[in-house]
């Protein structure tokens, strides 16, 4: 019990919610307390604990309650029901510009966060060259932060966060700005954190979420819809995002055909899709999906997956091919494939054909993946493009290391010796 540094029982945050705004003087002012607003749970009866040294991914949707529930757990927020203990000083980085004066200079700004976490001048003093650096910001650290753009104010802001000595990190989104390389650093630090800190992590890229997490919650309109192990609780919340119900013996179940339910985890090709070729055949949609057909957005080595494209002839073609090309997140090509390289004959006669290419995913690098799908014609070394979806589908793949490095495969059969 000891390790418990935050803990939530039926945490409630309702918002009063009124149509018009003279309703909320009427309702001030009501002798029978007529009520004129409707409640509105931000968050409704949440509970959990988070260890000390325990790293937490916070997941959901747009509107789902997860700020609400950073912003009650620092102290923003007041909650409405519920009970909150919270164990040791937080340092928080939440949306952007939280706690900093515009007008305030960045150094200016470092010391105004100390004061308000409780440092002394002489204390900040010591850790300011630290901030600085980290930052890494140039002359910009005495310009005043409203002519920062937001990844300069990101870095500044992560960079207080970080040297401040917290016990309990948060971070909600703010990571998703500024490139990658400060992004990658801003990682690293997270990891030495959680040697000895516990960190709170609000992210929509789950990969990251899944790699440093230890634990997730998953939080859907105000409601926990589960805790648990990063991969188990990301699944489910992949498949509510489609629409699809998992349950949570969905890996042990065998699928019933390749027919089940297809069309709800098939991904239409948008209009905003940068789309090549003569279009006498159409990609209509695709998906990645395992299995049991539930669609995947997070992939691990050796994960047995199938890309699925739906394609419309619009005539018949002579030696049709269909295929796709997985990129990384620079547009490097990592593998390719198609019917054709495979052996395998196509009938372009049919309207509508829906295909498959079944294969196990190699160790790729931790990162962000498209798959490009794309119909042709003709023979391997010259044939006729008549459809290719740049970036049609995008999925995250997920290393099991806790080291970043370069490169596209990530081998892990490499044996180390003295000769």
């Amino acid at each position: 019990m000891e390790d418990i540094v935050i803990r939530a029982n039926n945490l409630t945050k309702i918002y009063k919610l009124y149509d018009n705004p003279v309703d909320r003087l009427k309702e001030s002012l009501s002798l029978t307390k007529k009520k004129y607003h409707k409640e509105h749970y931000a968050l409704k009866d949440i509970s959990f604990e988070i260890k000390k040294g325990e790293t937490v991914g916070i997941i959901g949707t747009n509107g789902s309650g997860k700020s609400t529930l950073l912003k009650i757990i620092t102290g923003v927020l007041n909650r409405t029901d519920g009970e909150l203990e919270v164990k040791g000083k937080i340092s928080a980085l939440l949306e952007l510009g939280a706690g900093f004066n515009m007008e305030y200079t960045g150094r200016e700004n470092i010391y105004l966060n100390g004061t308000m976490l409780g440092y002394s001048k002489e204390e900040m003093d010591e850790k300011l060259d630290d901030i600085i650096e980290f930052a890494d910001i140039g002359y910009f650290i005495d310009q005043p932060v409203k002519t920062y753009s937001s990844g300069m104010f990101v870095r500044l802001a992560f960079a207080v966060s970080i040297n401040v000595n917290p016990e309990i990190l948060i971070i909600d989104e703010a990571l998703s700005v500024g490139d990658i390389r400060f992004q990658q650093k801003c990682y690293r630090k997270i990891e030495e954190f959680k040697e000895n800190k516990t960190v709170i992590m609000v992210s929509h890229d789950i990969g990251s979420i899944n790699k440093f997490s230890d634990r997730v919650i998953w939080i859907e309109q105000g409601k926990l819809m589960g805790v648990g192990k990063p991969m188990e609780i990301s699944k489910q919340y992949q498949a509510y995002l489609m629409d699809s119900k998992i349950s949570h013996n969905a890996s042990t179940q065998k699928a019933s055909s390749v027919n089940y339910n297809l069309e709800s985890v098939l991904n239409k090709i948008d209009e905003s899709f940068e789309v090549y070729g003569d279009k006498r055949a159409i990609i209509e949609a695709v998906g990645l999906v395992d299995e049991n057909n539930v669609p995947l957005e997070i992939v691990t080595e050796e994960t047995a997956v199938r890309f699925l494209m739906k394609v419309r002839y619009d005539e018949d073609l002579v030696n049709p091919i269909v295929g796709f090309t997985i990129n990384d997140r620079l547009g490097n090509i990592i593998f390719q494939s198609n019917s054709y390289v495979l052996d395998a004959s196509i009938d372009s006669s049919q309207e509508v054909a829906l295909y498959e290419f079944k294969f196990k995913m190699p160790p790729l690098n931790q990162g962000t993946y498209t798959i490009s799908p794309a119909v042709a014609s003709g023979v391997q070394e010259q044939h006729m493009q008549h459809n290719w979806v740049h970036d049609a589908y995008i999925f995250n793949f997920i290393t099991k290391s806790n080291y970043a490095l370069q490169g596209t495969l990530y081998m892990t059969n490499i044996e180390f010796g003295v000769v």
